[in-house]
């Protein structure tokens, strides 16, 4: 049967697992987005996930013919996967965006590449052909981030009649980044992005770099942007000229919003209070034996800026020894994209930055930084409870939910030290204190003062975080841009 409410992302809302006698399992999946998806299909039961297969096990049951209500997996060539998602998606287009370039060396664009991109064009086309055969008349297609960012103008091709939405979880690069990659291909990227009614991003900047970029990119036609008077936000005139020379095609708006993804309260206290998270707790409260607590919670992603967290912590133990015996950093870092060298290595200097503030500092009473590399969200979520001081630092980074998290949790109130990188910083820095990512001096210096404040203030300012942070819960977030889609 033909849906009319459909979604497309990488990942799934769930796994398969294959035991040795060849029978297969189904679990939930992993990741941010699937959490706050979930939760928002499940008030659309007629809906459809299109989404990859990622692992053997996934494969298996494509092949088996094996399907779960309201999910359909696309079982894609491994190698194109890997071309795709490895190759493009996380090692050009997640690095443009987030501004990671180490430019004297990166990015470089070669024979190698462009085979690469030849993957990530039939990754995407495979999402849009799914997707074309799935909708039903008029229906509204929702696709996430930016592996799928061809999608929207590949489906457009396809069926005209649809309503189109793209969301990116990340930052949209500026115009100087986004301008490092080939012409050719930026010009198909912002085509493909186009080919959407609506573009949603997560603060109002971001919908703005891509209005800009947009605007100044040939390969879309006559692409202009637009400050409409009256709307929801701003957008991109444009007729639909195609990247590979085909002739003009209509005249079309799409219209750029910001849907700050919030954090559901109710569903995240009932997770926070299991028993599995009181043990936790209680083991937690025993490394810790009483005294202050920064918390912080991570990917090893290279946006994250782990490194430089830890930096300020030294610094902090450094230049305000009162905190020596004091304080405690429970830093969870979970390993994250370890098939990439760059990754790897960057876990490795988070172990070992922890291991010196260990070694410098330690007492025979006091380890300074109890670090988890586990992918353990009971032992988080844990730690948000017991929190006394969140520091979220990223350099440029997604939502970065848990800054929104941590004060909704926090049983005796939390200070967040929260970096202008993050992208809960429009919405929290009334609250929050606020530091440069780069400026490990002045992150040191605000980790002192989140430690100082006042029990009363931080129980003040824990309430009003909590309040922004639940503004636009996943359910609300998915059905205003489902509203809007509905009026294009």
């Amino acid at each position: 049967m033909a849906s009319q409410v459909l979604v497309a992302a990488n990942r799934g809302p769930l796994s398969y697992a294959l035991d040795a006698e060849g029978t297969l399992s189904a679990r939930r999946g992993g990741g941010g987005l699937v959490s706050g998806l979930s939760a928002a299909l499940a008030r659309q039961p007629e809906a459809l996930w299109i989404c990859a297969a990622l692992s053997d096990a996934d494969r298996e049951a494509v092949r088996r013919g094996v399907a779960e209500p309201g999910v359909r997996m696309l079982d894609i060539d491994p190698a194109v996967y890997d071309g795709a998602y490895n190759g493009i998606a996380n090692s050009v287009l997640w690095f443009t965006h987030h501004h990671l370039y180490d430019v004297p060396r990166e990015p470089v664009f070669d024979a190698a590449f462009r085979r690469h991109w030849e993957a990530y064009v039939s990754y995407n086309r495979a999402f849009a052909e799914a997707l074309a055969e799935e909708a039903g008349p008029g229906a509204a297609v929702l696709v996430q981030d930016y592996h799928l960012a061809l999608v929207p103008g590949q489906l457009r091709e396809l069926r005209p009649d649809l309503r189109i939405a793209h969301f990116t979880h990340t930052p949209w690069a500026s115009p100087e980044f986004l301008g490092m990659l080939p012409d050719d291909i930026r010009g198909q990227l912002v085509w493909g992005m186009l080919g959407a009614d609506r573009l949603g991003f997560h603060t109002r900047a971001w919908a703005h770099d891509f209005v800009r970029g947009a605007g100044r990119d040939d390969a879309t036609g006559t692409a202009e942007p637009s400050w409409p008077t009256g709307t929801d936000g701003h957008g991109v005139a444009h007729r639909r000229t195609r990247p590979d020379g085909g002739g003009p095609g209509e005249r079309r708006f799409t219209h750029v919003t910001p849907y700050p993804l919030g954090v559901d309260a109710d569903d995240l206290r009932a997770l926070a209070h299991r028993p599995e998270v009181d043990d936790k707790l209680a083991g937690l409260r025993a490394e810790v034996a009483g005294r202050r607590t920064i918390v912080r919670v991570d990917r090893t992603e290279l946006s994250k800026n782990i490194l430089r967290g830890l930096l300020a912590y030294r610094e902090l133990l450094t230049a305000h020894p009162q905190w020596r015996e004091r304080v405690v950093h429970l830093a969870s870092a979970y390993p994250s994209r370890q098939d990439l060298a760059v990754y790897r290595a960057y876990t490795d200097s988070v172990r070992e930055l922890a291991a010196e503030i260990n070694a410098e500092f330690a007492t025979p009473d006091w380890q300074p930084v109890l670090v988890s590399v586990e992918d353990d969200f009971a032992r988080s979520l844990a730690a948000y409870r017991m929190a006394d001081v969140a520091l979220v630092n990223p350099v440029r980074d997604g939502m970065n939910l848990v800054a929104k998290e941590i004060p909704v949790v926090s049983e005796e109130g939390c200070a967040l030290v929260l970096s202008t990188g993050a992208g809960a910083y429009e919405e929290l820095k009334g609250d929050a204190i606020t530091v440069n990512p780069y400026d490990v001096t002045a992150t040191a210096e605000a980790l002192h003062e989140a430690l100082s404040m006042p029990r009363e203030e931080r129980a003040e300012r824990t309430k009003r975080l909590a309040a922004a942070a639940t503004a636009l819960p996943p359910a609300a977030w998915f059905e205003a841009q489902l509203a809007a889609l509905a009026g294009a």
